[in-house]
């Protein structure tokens, strides 16, 4: 059975399928789209040896041509040079304002293409079929498209929305686990920000989502994608709530810099990290109960994640210097860093009202 979840965006709205098998049914879905009958695909070279084949497949079975260029896959991947090259590459195809840019793969790959998709011809429409997941839960969905700086993540994009998202859970059985206990991570985050029953809901079904149980899998991608839907309905641009969605975050990037983007730190291990390091904040400051902090942790724990900083291999900068870092963040307004922070678990807020000794109190209680 197929679930649809709807972005409202006006004129600019769009549909989020998520359906097993989805991959395979991709030309019937993706045809009422196109003005001629070609696609363009972006993916990187570990996704495309999994499952270029068959989306081809399935785009020839409904007449569709595709023509498709795979980077190489890891974070690295998501800076200016494979950036240029996929534009080149797009312009050398002859790619149209009318025509439909295919990005299929993780984080990387949607932030990149979508980022691409933007600046081309002023903006050409694309597809996001996510394929790891935390594409499918989060970034896939509402828009943000982008590249890393040497200054930071995410500094160089543009909000440029899909004109549909294609999410199949099969595809999450060819993830190797690390790589889908990070994407959990930002499942968890939605529990966290708001919704406490959803965060009962993972406590109880998050192992068999981790054993590969479909169901649970679909259910959850089911409601986080309709969390962001709602929230990106509200707040597009993050001037107001979609901030909410960063729960995590600015520890999480302070983290990533401090890694170098390696393999050493994946960003959804980051996020979990972060949501971690805001619920001691959030109880230090008196906001949350004393208990959530532990919460939390005993449900990461179960899973089999990172949980604190000590879970990180290697050595970190000191606390001082990771929070200079945070001072790099997208988030900051007026100097001022801004949090993410709980009142109690399904409850958060934006404050830029933090000590940033506090902060580094809660880095040092963690190490």
């Amino acid at each position: 059975m197929m679930d649809k979840v709807n972005v409202d965006l006006g004129d600019r709205s769009y549909d989020i399928l998520i359906q097993s098998g989805l991959l395979k049914a991709a030309g019937q879905v993706i045809k009422p789209f196109l003005t001629r009958p070609r696609v363009v695909v972006i993916t990187d070279e570990t996704v495309a040896a999994l499952h270029l084949y068959t989306l081809g497949n399935a785009l020839a079975q409904d007449g569709i041509e595709m023509t498709a260029l795979a980077l190489p896959a890891g974070e690295e991947t998501k800076g200016w040079p494979q950036f240029t090259r996929t534009v080149e590459w797009l312009l050398d195809q002859k790619v149209e304002r009318q025509d439909i840019v295919v990005a299929l793969g993780g984080g990387v790959i949607g932030d990149l293409v979508g980022f691409a998709a933007a600046v081309l011809r002023r903006g050409v429409r694309f597809v996001q079929i996510p394929t790891t997941l935390l594409a499918q839960v989060d970034s896939s969905v509402g828009g943000k498209t982008g590249i890393n700086a040497p200054q930071g993540k995410n500094l160089i994009g543009a909000f440029h929305q899909p004109s549909l998202v294609l999410i199949d859970i099969d595809i999450l059985q060819t993830l190797p686990r690390r790589a889908f206990l990070a994407g959990y991570g930002e499942v968890v985050k939605y529990g966290l920000l708001g919704d406490a029953d959803f965060f009962e809901w993972l406590e109880q079904n998050g192992p068999d989502m981790a054993l590969g149980d479909t169901a649970a899998r679909g259910a959850a991608i089911k409601r986080c994608c309709q969390m962001k839907a709602d929230i990106v309905a509200r707040d597009e641009t993050e001037q107001g709530d979609r901030a909410l969605l960063n729960l995590g975050h600015t520890f999480c990037h302070a983290l990533e810099a401090a890694t170098g983007y390696s393999d050493r730190l994946l960003h959804g291990e980051g996020v979990a990290i972060g949501c971690a390091l805001a619920t001691d904040l959030s109880a230090r400051l008196g906001l949350c109960s004393q208990e959530s902090p532990g919460r939390l942790r005993a449900h990461l724990r179960a899973m089999g994640m990172k949980v604190d900083l000590s879970d990180i291999p290697g050595d970190l900068p000191t606390s001082d210097k990771l929070v200079e870092l945070m001072g790099q963040d997208k988030k900051v307004v007026a100097g001022q860093l801004r949090f993410v922070l709980l009142r109690e678990i399904g409850d958060a807020f934006v404050t830029a009202d933090v000590d940033p000794a506090l902060v580094k109190a809660v880095l040092d209680d963690a190490r």
